[in-house]
């Protein structure tokens, strides 16, 4: 189970982390700015040719979903905290075009009454993306801004199995490729932005089996105040289908889903910097996942760009 939960943990991560160059470039309208920055805090505005960012989270585990979708909450003792550190960085090309790197950091501490505490981690899957928006978002009032990614997810973390037991606390990777692929619609409304996102991922053959394919949909709506400073509130809801053996036979019970509400502000420092903070939740309510922890994270982003 704590393989699995870790897995599809360290999917989802990859997979948020594959939109750090999503959302189309720098719209018409002021909303399209900030609000665009604070949805995905990774992508180029328009008038930026490079960015470096530095993104620290942390979340604590409360719960899980069982295989029934239902919530059950975590047994007394038991903890779970998640800590990632994700330095990245985007470099547009041509006018519509840009490509990111992200690389993460995964730590991990888990608590049992019957096996004590263990922490560890190490460098994660390493992320590399590319995107060309199509549309820019309030070009036009009826055809929303169109934007397309590819990425590619590299096995650079530790796999499950090579983590140390009892706990596998330093296991930081899936041990396969990915190959992501998304389209993202975008529209502004006077100083309202809104975003729909659409993104799966597939996964290589590792130890004997290859992990379903995953599917991300994200839903997004941001507001953006006259000095730039923007509120935003989405959804996420991950599912990913049953592993497959190489004989092609399926794996019981290795299916997912788990839905994430996030609020998140910006915070403009100048022309150059911005600085972002986000509040995540797993809302503890049947049937929003299954076999998967519930938790509740914070983030902080720090963003400097040239033009």
């Amino acid at each position: 189970m704590r393989s699995r939960r870790s897995r599809f943990r360290e999917g989802c991560g990859l997979l948020a982390a594959s939109l750090v160059t999503l959302i189309p470039a720098r719209a018409f309208a002021q909303a399209c700015c900030a609000g665009g920055s604070i949805v995905t805090p990774g992508r180029l505005e328009l008038h930026e040719d490079a960015l470096v960012g530095l993104q620290a989270k942390a979340s604590s585990v409360f719960g899980s979903y069982d295989t029934a979708g239902r919530y059950v909450a975590a047994p007394g003792g038991d903890t779970e905290l998640d800590f990632e550190q994700d330095l990245f960085g985007a470099l547009r090309l041509l006018r519509r075009g840009q490509i990111a790197l992200l690389v993460p950091i995964v730590e991990t501490r888990r608590a049992t009454p019957q096996q004590g505490a263990q922490f560890g981690g190490g460098v994660g899957d390493v992320n590399a993306s590319a995107r060309w928006d199509f549309i820019e978002a309030g070009q036009s009032r009826f055809v929303p801004g169109i934007a397309l990614l590819a990425g590619l997810t590299f096995p650079t973390g530790r796999p499950p199995e090579q983590a140390s037991p009892p706990l596998f606390v330093d296991s930081t990777g899936i041990g396969a490729f990915q190959i992501n692929a998304a389209l993202a619609l975008e529209q502004t409304f006077g100083a309202w932005l809104l975003n729909a996102t659409v993104l799966g991922a597939k996964r290589t053959e590792h130890g004997g089996q290859t992990l379903g394919t995953q599917v991300t949909l994200l839903s997004a709506a941001a507001y953006t105040f006259a000095n730039d400073v923007a509120l935003a509130l989405s959804a996420s809801y991950a599912f990913e289908g049953d592993a497959t053996t190489r004989s092609g036979a399926d794996v019981p019970l290795s299916a997912h889903h788990v839905t994430t509400v996030t609020v998140s502000g910006l915070l403009p420092l100048g022309d150059t910097f911005r600085l972002l903070g986000g509040l995540s939740l797993t809302p503890p309510v049947d049937s929003l996942g299954s076999t998967q922890p519930a938790s509740a994270g914070l983030s902080l982003t720090v963003l400097h760009s040239w033009s």
